[in-house]
């Protein structure tokens, strides 16, 4: 039997990705679709609004009005409106992958808080090549130690309202964690004027915004005489949304908890 899926964020980009992908495959299905009151595609059929045509399921104003336990909530919308959809799941006991990103710390708090009380996968970035990515900058970052000088450079679209991206930040905490450091401490959001030399510990974070660019991230290992590159293309939000279904077939045979992509792909942490 298909997985019932529920599209939170339904009318927007990655909403309809998501859509298409899970009325593509075998193992999914859509049952609910759900976008902000007062949007003009409340009301609508999901599948047109994705451009598959009629799937005879509307977008409503509110996941209370579609959710279910037997189906996989996924969430691409904002931080707040993340942290309600969680409270509902939570109220349900229904499972929910979360992928936004963008929390101020008392969201970051609840979110955390909640998390646990019901099947929960939450990551900044579902692709499987970034999750892979990160295993990648751990072990580099462990293996060439303190003499080499971490860069991260991130580009996105002009849309994306926070910087620097989730998958930066995670790619930042990343390495701070390989090398022992404080990422709150160490990170440098940017450089200019009379900076003065870099300091040893720096873990530099370099934001582009612009276009309609998915989603590049790149961490330098800067040493003497050689430097590692790292990079991550996104070339649709196909990737995004594969590994977000992905997760969503994982998380419904799980107990309640709180995971991330590193659990759902079985990657060592």
């Amino acid at each position: 039997m298909a997985l019932g899926i529920i599209v939170c964020g339904a009318g927007g980009r990655m909403g309809r990705t998501l859509i298409n992908l899970a009325t593509q495959a075998a193992e999914t299905k859509l049952v609910g679709a759900v976008e902000a009151p007062g949007l003009a595609t409340i009301g609508r059929d999901a599948g047109e609004i994705a451009g598959v045509g009629v799937l005879h399921v509307p977008i409503v104003d509110s996941l209370d009005k579609c959710i279910r336990s037997d189906a996989v909530t996924l969430d691409f919308t904002n931080s707040a409106a993340a942290v309600a959809h969680l409270r509902t799941a939570v109220q349900h006991q229904a499972p929910i992958v979360i992928g936004s990103t963008g929390y101020t710390p008392p969201e970051q708090a609840e979110l955390e808080r909640l998390a646990p009380q019901t099947r929960t996968v939450i990551a900044p970035n579902m692709s499987v090549g970034i999750n892979v990515l990160l295993q990648l900058v751990r072990q580099a970052a462990q293996t060439l130690g303190p003499d080499f000088d971490p860069e991260i450079v991130e580009i996105h679209h002009k849309m994306k309202v926070d910087a620097p991206s989730g998958t930066a930040l995670k790619l930042g905490r990343t390495v701070a964690e390989a090398l022992g450091r404080d990422f709150e401490k160490s990170a440098v959001f940017g450089r200019q004027g009379l900076t003065g030399q870099r300091r040893q510990n720096e873990i530099g974070m370099m934001t582009l915004r612009g276009g309609d660019a998915v989603g590049d991230h790149t961490v330098m290992f800067v040493g003497f005489g050689e430097r590692i590159e790292l990079t991550h293309r996104s070339q649709s939000r196909d990737c995004l949304a594969r590994g977000a279904l992905r997760a969503a077939l994982w998380l419904i045979t799980q107990p309640p908890g709180r995971y991330d992509m590193t659990d759902v792909l079985e990657l060592k942490s």
